[in-house]
This record gives structure tokens, C-alpha cells and sequence, in this order.
């Protein structure tokens, strides 16, 4: 195997000379797929459709001139191709998982929101019990089912649409209130 100039490449690109870029990716394109299987254990069927992919988001980048640097150019195509295939098999990941188990993964860059979220659910539940058993079987209706019009609630709680309108909106404000108070504590 020759050693590749990226400078060769980077130019061959810019310049659109496609027949020179094409050979010097014969040479780096075995080297990416051999680093996704030996460093991240891909599947070789899996490491020659990840590098394809990385090297196509790479190379149109250098074509937009978005890339200049030809020092660099090959630890950018490796880390692209790992980052495509960290894509790929999380994406194959989910197919894969038990169906049960899917409702109960977080992202890890969502771990802190399905935390706040948890803690903004636990403080809701608190104001709930607050309320009358009335207040509460009729806020729940709307919770539980959020499409739900004024006219379906008015003929469920047998009452016009208008205090249905209000009963819902002091509740809710009252609701607010609890929620303020209560999350101001945490």
C-alpha cells in the first residue's frame, strides 16, 4: 500500500478531479474500515457501510469547501466513520432491544430532563391529592385525556360548557399555585 498525500486528495477534490480522488480513496478507504473493526468491533459489512457514508459527508464537505486543513483530513475521516457507526448501531439498537425495555431507555443527553420531569410529575401528583375528590375526578378527565372539548366534559359532569370552561380554569389555577409553592422548596 502507498503512503496517500491528503493534500493530494483535498485537491483533487476542490479541484473536481474525480479519477485522482478516486484512487487515493482506494488506499484510505480499507484503513477506516480496518480501524472500525479493530478498535470498535464492527461487522465488516457494517464498518464498509458506515465508512462509505462518513466518507461521503467528509468528502462533499471538503467539495463546499468546509474543509481546507489536508493535515488533518484523515483523523477527520476516522472520526467520522466512528461517529457514523456509533449512529448505526445505536439506531440498530433500538430494533433490537426487548419492546418493554424502550419506555424505560433515556438518552443519555435527555437523563437530566426525564429527571426534572420526573420531579416536576411528583410535585403535580402532590397538588392533586390537594384537591377535593370532585376537583380531582374532573381535572383528571382533562389530563387523561387532553383532545377532549368542553362539550364532551359538560355532558360527562352533566354541567353547561361555560362553568365547565371556569371549574376547569380556577382549577388549574390553583394547580399552578400549588406547583410554584411547592417546587420553590426543591
Amino acid at each position: 500500500m502507498l503512503k496517500v498525500d491528503y493534500a493530494d486528495l483535498v485537491k483533487a477534490l476542490q479541484q473536481g478531479n474525480n479519477s485522482t480522488a478516486d484512487e487515493l480513496l482506494k488506499e484510505i478507504i480499507p484503513r477506516l474500515e480496518e480501524y472500525l473493526r479493530v478498535v470498535m468491533s464492527a461487522p465488516s459489512s457494517d464498518a464498509k457501510e458506515c465508512v462509505q457514508q462518513a466518507c461521503l459527508d467528509v468528502l462533499d464537505r471538503i467539495r463546499k469547501g468546509k474543509i481546507r486543513e489536508h493535515k488533518t483530513i484523515f483523523s477527520y475521516l476516522i472520526t467520522a466513520s466512528r461517529n457514523e457507526y456509533l449512529r448505526y448501531a445505536r439506531y440498530q439498537h433500538r430494533f433490537t432491544a426487548d419492546p418493554d425495555d424502550v419506555y424505560n431507555q433515556v438518552e443519555p443527553a435527555r437523563q437530566i430532563e426525564a429527571l426534572i420531569e420526573s420531579d416536576r410529575m411528583k410535585i403535580l401528583e402532590e397538588c392533586l391529592g390537594n384537591l377535593e375528590d370532585q376537583n380531582r375526578k374532573f381535572i383528571r378527565f382533562f389530563i387523561e385525556n387532553p383532545d377532549s372539548t368542553t362539550k364532551q366534559a359538560s355532558k360527562k359532569f352533566d354541567m353547561s360548557s361555560a362553568y365547565v370552561r371556569t371549574k376547569k380554569s380556577r382549577i388549574i389555577n390553583r394547580l399552578h399555585h400549588c406547583f410554584k409553592r411547592k417546587s420553590s422548596r426543591y
